[in-house]
């Protein structure tokens, strides 16, 4: 049988160790920030957009035009005022 003060010693050990546990969890996220940051930092790299893409977006808008219709629609506009540029 186990005495009181081995209980006591076991007890003391295994509450040790959920908490050191405890405290490793606690840090983790503190590093999930840095990396949500990096992200907006590629989006700032895009190009701006042409004359002739927002021209075609507010003609989607107009034409209260949503998903694959607006893509497709995007798409061709483009191509439009593309060849007319040349």
């Amino acid at each position: 049988m186990m005495t009181i003060s081995s209980r006591a010693a076991a007890t003391a050990v295994a509450s040790l160790l959920l908490i050191s546990s405890a405290f490793a969890q606690t840090t983790a996220p503190a590093a999930a920030p840095a990396a949500k940051t990096a992200p907006a930092e590629k989006k700032a790299e895009k190009p701006p957009r042409t004359a002739a893409s927002l021209e075609c977006s507010k003609e989607a808008d107009g034409k209260s035009l949503h998903g694959k219709a607006r893509k497709t629609f995007m798409s061709e506009c483009k191509k439009t005022a593309a060849d007319k540029a040349k």
